[in-house]
């Protein structure tokens, strides 16, 4: 099997040749061996085409680059997935203004301000500008108002959606793709096919942000206290991200080379949401975008870290196809519960963590993937993967001893 031909297989409950092993990347710090340069400098960390319209990232990453990491990956034995995301559309009408508001007169930081002028009002999005150093390979806080971005969660002075009043107008702000975006999505799509084919590569694209959006959108209080107050208005917000989310799924599955769509879900776990919340408000959004992608023959994935136990079935009901993530050191469901509700209903990913491969700890990360593959593996509804990325503090010899646990069990 070619790595396309595993990671399907486990998506679909047939025996693969071994159970995958993937990661992402998200500034992840390879030894100089594994390193290559661009105009004349090293490549020091990797990342990911996922990251690319919702993170600044310290370096240029390209997608060639893209395809070295592939590359790399494949070379050491392990799989690798490519991500195409969509950049987001505006009405044409919107018309944003930029400005900064000097340290001492809004806060003790300077802040960043974004005024939108639409067709059915003003909007302001304004932002502490922190300026602190997230040290080497790590994402830096951009310099403007980016809508969505997860640097404005926890800096918000004033969320784009502050008041109820503000959510018609978010219409306006996240729309279905317009010519220019869809050119570019064939364009790059087109571009990560012909290499994927090549290599023999899984490529899914990241079209729907569903509750992310809403907490970008209105901050974490804020759209909690949408919800408890004014649950009309936080209907009305969740539909507006739900067209779009759904123009943009239907362009990602009638694309040839995508092979599953991903949707967002990190902002709508337990931590966040009751289970009846997430029902009320997620789960109708959800299976409506799975059942587009079957019907056009893809498969549809959703990202969440915690309350898999309460929520993994509702997703399973839902129809995804694959979950990110099992995760056995930040969410309370043990591997052994998991497989028990969800592993002849949907594929898991995960089962180690990023932080166990930050112990520095042979003897736990050796433990912890031969636990997950002994459990998980017999199922052939596994993907192991170091949950939820390789981030630029996870050491090396942590990801070896995880490669080498891999290898040892397989």
């Amino acid at each position: 099997m070619n790595s396309k031909e595993r990671i399907l297989a486990a998506i679909e409950g047939r025996q693969p040749d071994h159970t995958p092993l993937t990661t992402w990347c998200f500034g992840a710090a390879p030894p100089e061996h594994l390193r290559w340069e661009r105009n004349g400098k090293p490549v020091t960390y990797w990342y990911s085409k996922r990251m690319e319209h919702i993170h600044t990232l310290p370096q240029e990453w390209t997608l060639e680059d893209d395809f070295r990491r592939v590359e790399q990956w494949l070379e050491l034995g392990i799989d690798d997935i490519l991500d195409v995301s969509f950049p987001w559309s505006q009405d044409p009408q919107v018309i944003l203004t930029d400005s900064v508001v000097p340290a001492g007169k809004m806060d003790s930081c300077p802040v960043l301000v974004r005024d939108y002028k639409t067709p059915s009002g003003p909007l302001r999005h304004a932002i502490r500008q922190t300026q602190e150093d997230p040290g080497p390979g790590w994402v830096v806080q951009p310099g403007h108002v980016a809508l969505f971005e997860d640097y404005n969660v926890p800096r918000g002075l004033e969320h784009a959606v502050s008041m109820p009043a503000d959510v018609p107008v978010t219409r306006h702000l996240y729309t279905a793709p317009g010519p220019a975006e869809r050119e570019w999505f064939a364009a790059r799509a087109a571009e990560v096919r012909r290499f994927a084919e090549a290599k023999g590569v899984f490529v899914q694209a990241w079209s729907a942000f569903g509750m992310d959006a809403a907490v970008w959108l209105a901050g974490t209080e804020g759209a909690i206290m949408l919800a408890m107050d004014t649950p009309d208005e936080f209907t009305q917000l969740l539909d507006i991200i739900a067209q779009t989310d759904y123009s943009r799924t239907e362009l990602a599955a009638q694309t040839q080379g995508i092979d599953m769509v991903v949707m967002r879900g990190w902002y709508s776990s337990t931590d966040f949401w009751s289970p009846r919340m997430f029902d009320e408000y997620v789960f109708g959004h959800v299976k409506e975008l799975a059942d587009l992608a079957h019907k056009h023959g893809k498969k549809f994935a959703y990202v969440i870290t915690t309350g898999v136990e309460s929520l993994g079935p509702r997703l399973a009901d839902a129809g995804v196809d694959l979950l990110y993530f099992i995760d056995p050191v930040q969410d309370k469901i043990t591997i052994e519960k998991a497989r028990e509700l969800l592993a002849d209903r949907i594929t898991l990913a995960g089962g180690t963590s990023a932080l166990t491969l930050a112990s520095g700890d042979p003897a736990r990360i050796r433990s912890e993937v031969h636990k997950a593959l002994e459990i998980f593996g017999p199922t052939n509804r596994f993907i192991l993967h170091p949950v939820d990325a390789l981030f630029p503090d996870t050491p090396w010899e942590g990801i070896e001893q995880m490669i080498n646990a891999w290898k040892e069990y397989c």
